[in-house]
């Protein structure tokens, strides 16, 4: 014989009506077992209703969640800073938004002023342009070394982009014929299907 579930005990306790309780009831009159554990749950639930019932202070919530450490996304954060930042008063917030928007033009300005500095300007533009040529040529180096070998990557650093652009043209064509290759098999593939 099967002792009963937790839930099936828990309607009990509870003093559970309805079209399935009659068997529960009949499994307590012959199972001293799962009555003693029902009448322990009910000691139990009786006590605790007869505990006076207490209002919390105002504060119980706000000092409970204090305690309680709440992940918050960084975007809900960085909301709650910004709000903290904005003042309060009506003319406050006036003076911070102009405050603010003078700054930003200012920021603005200086930046406006710096990009169309011509000497500035070229002088980013030829970095840029030395440090990208300096990388491209040790990137082709390196691939060279990996796929033709030291003889190849020292024939690369002798002869410069011209060999690394006649190695571009036949990776290029091998692809391009590799391409075509798959598309004739395809369409083979689907006339035979036909």
């Amino acid at each position: 014989m099967r002792h009963l579930l937790p839930d099936e005990i828990d309607q009990m306790v509870d003093g559970d009506a309805g079209f399935g309780v009659a068997p529960l009831r009949a499994h307590l009159a012959e199972c001293a077992e799962c009555s003693a554990r029902v009448a322990e749950l009910t000691a139990v639930t009786d006590a605790l209703d007869a505990l006076p019932y207490h209002t919390p202070r105002i504060d119980f919530a706000d000092n409970v969640l204090r305690q309680v450490q709440i992940i918050e996304p960084w975007y809900v954060a960085l909301g709650e800073t910004a709000r903290r930042l904005v003042p309060r008063a009506q003319p406050m917030r006036a003076l911070a938004a102009v405050g603010a928007g003078v700054g930003a033009i200012a920021v603005s300005g200086s930046a406006m002023w710096l990009a169309f500095q011509a000497g500035l300007t070229s002088w980013v533009f030829n970095v840029a342009l030395d440090r990208g040529r300096e990388e491209l040529l040790v990137s082709a180096g390196n691939v060279a070394g990996e796929v033709l070998g030291a003889g190849g990557a020292e024939a690369l650093a002798q002869g410069g982009l011209p060999l690394l652009a006649v190695g571009a043209a036949v990776l290029a064509g091998s692809a391009l014929a590799a391409a075509a290759g798959f598309r004739r098999l395809v369409s083979a593939a689907r006339a035979q299907r036909s």
